[in-house]
């Protein structure tokens, strides 16, 4: 296990792990409430969260271990389509400004913690309210166990191998959030997003100096996949995968904040001005994203080969260990150790606040509604601590008992999945046009569209002699062919686009079929102003009094 370890970054990495999971228990006394036993003080912190506890606790929530080791890892295999993540989270916050206060305000009057929550008041439909919740669930899972992935890629890159040095890393985490909650995510995410700036922006003023300069990089990069046998490789796009960059890009977009997490984060906040605010700020996460992509060429040049690949025989090993390796290569042990910590704190960050939020969603929107509906808020407190716990576990058993890459293709049609429920909650903060039912069936078409493409998605590899390998018949991806639907074209699409069309078209027609049918209506337990409502709004519900 610990054969060939370099003892100096395993200390680094250790103290500071050490470290913020101490501030993970502290982290109750942080903010201090009356009563923690209290789903919104355990699961919103409160919902006091001023403008820069949000910033990091949403920017640690949605940019990842696995984001930072993910998205160079793409951009160093297949190029320029790897550089999507940088667009989708630049027009994200445009996109979702309106909507988030929109939801923070009449969750606050009504009392809501989950998106679920306000589905079932919005629409009256208790089977809308279940699908909405267990949509998230399922989402989220293999989000979390990614995490692992982030850890793994650290550990492997300093020499830890085995399974126990991950199991130990994650019962600290499960100890601390069911002790401390949201505040434990919020008071770590000041340590990660420090550590995450100091290394990135020592690593693209160093990295690139030490290897001659970008010209020497982009040369290096563009010559790879000169010499790439897949057309769609490359420094710049290839016909064929723009309409997927584009799709992909918009796609992700617009699931990014229909997660549980991203809306946990924005719940927590203390009013209207404080999102308002991080819609605006939250881009300069895009930036230091940008810069780690470039991370990707930086190994191509550095000559980074992913641990266990071999060339010859075809096998690309982990290509996951690609940025800890190139810090590795390129730093002194102690200050690969902090960059290792970073990652390695940035996958506590987002694992803690997705298994709360999932939690929460057990709890308000199956405990609550189908199990003890005269749950006490102390009851629904519980509840969600141990479902958070079990959460953690089956994230757990995923990543050990199954091959990190088929985990990484669950979350690709996690991300197709979270985006059925985009009718029922955005479009629902703003009409009511479409029928209960209607929502119903376009979320049952959209997922049944979803998995049909990416059940027809190969994984191909492209041999130097021109031929191609499929290495997985189905489930390969996100990027569907067109021509699976009969047009003569080899453009693709992102899958979870096409699947949200069809929720859409069906959601549009059964609606109209059905108010001329008379269906009945659901009742709507919401006002018009309700979503406008803000702090100082009487009508905001009392929550349990905030020490601070």
């Amino acid at each position: 296990m610990f054969d060939n370890v370099d003892w100096v970054q395993f200390a680094v990495f250790t103290f500071l792990f050490a470290f913020v999971s101490v501030l993970g228990f502290l982290a109750a006394r942080w903010r201090k409430a009356e009563d923690l036993e209290h789903l919104d003080e355990w699961g919103l912190g409160g919902r006091n969260f001023g403008s820069w506890v949000t910033w990091f606790l949403i920017g640690g929530d949605l940019y990842t271990a696995y984001t930072f080791v993910a998205v160079p890892a793409l951009v160093f295999g297949a190029g320029a389509i790897g550089f999507f993540a940088v667009p989708y989270t630049v027009i994200v916050y445009p996109m979702v400004f309106l909507v988030l206060i929109r939801l923070w305000s009449v969750s606050h009057v009504h009392g809501f913690v989950t998106p679920a929550d306000f589905v079932r008041a919005r629409h009256g439909s208790s089977m809308l309210a279940l699908l909405v919740a267990v949509t998230g669930i399922v989402a989220t899972m293999p989000y979390i166990a990614l995490q692992l992935v982030g850890i793994e890629a650290v550990l492997k890159a300093m020499g830890v191998t085995g399974h126990l040095p991950i199991i130990v890393a994650f019962g600290i985490l499960a100890a601390y959030t069911y002790n401390s909650g949201l505040r434990a995510p919020a008071l770590i995410a000041f340590v990660k997003d420090t550590l995450i700036y100091l290394v990135i922006i020592v690593a693209v003023i160093v990295i690139p100096y030490k290897l001659g300069g970008w010209q020497e990089i982009f040369g290096a990069a563009e010559q790879k996949f000169a010499d790439s046998p897949n057309p769609a490789d490359g420094v710049l796009l290839a016909g064929p995968v723009q309409l997927q960059y584009a799709t992909l890009a918009f796609g992700s977009a617009l699931a990014l904040f229909l997660y549980p997490h991203s809306i946990t984060g924005v719940l927590a906040s203390r009013d209207r001005n404080v999102i308002k605010r991080n819609m605006a700020a939250l881009p300069a996460y895009s930036f230091i994203l940008g810069l780690l992509a470039l991370l990707g060429y930086m190994a191509i040049k550095a000559g980074i080969v992913p641990i266990g690949a071999d060339p010859e025989a075809g096998e690309p090993g982990d290509g996951n260990t690609i940025v800890p390796l190139l810090f590795d290569q390129m730093f002194p042990s102690w200050f690969s150790g902090v960059a290792f910590a970073a990652i390695g704190i940035g996958a506590l960050v987002p694992a803690a606040i997705m298994s709360i939020a999932a939690a929460n969603l057990w709890t308000r929107n199956i405990y609550k509604e189908y199990i003890n509906k005269d749950a006490t808020p102390a009851q629904e407190a519980k509840s969600s601590k141990l479902a958070s716990l079990v959460v953690k576990v089956g994230a757990l058993v995923a990543i050990i008992a199954l091959d990190p890459q088929f985990s990484i293709d669950l979350q690709l049609i996690g991300g197709i999945i979270i985006l059925q429920t985009l009718p029922a909650v955005v479009l629902g903060l703003y009409t009511r046009w479409f029928h209960r039912w209607a929502l119903i069936a376009g979320w049952a078409a959209g997922m049944a569209v979803g998995f049909w493409a990416t059940y027809q998605i190969q994984q191909k590899v492209f041999n130097a002699d021109g031929t191609v390998t499929v290495t997985k018949e189905h489930f390969g991806g996100s990027a569907f062919p067109l021509s699976e639907l009969g047009f003569d074209t080899p453009n693709v699409i992102y899958a979870g686009f096409l699947a949200t069309l069809a929720n859409l078209a069906v959601c549009a027609v059964a609606t109209w079929l059905l108010r001329a049918m008379k269906a009945p209506e659901g009742h709507d337990a919401t006002r018009h102003s309700e979503y406008f409502a803000d702090q100082d709004d009487p009508r905001l519900q009392d929550l349990p009094e905030v020490v601070h």
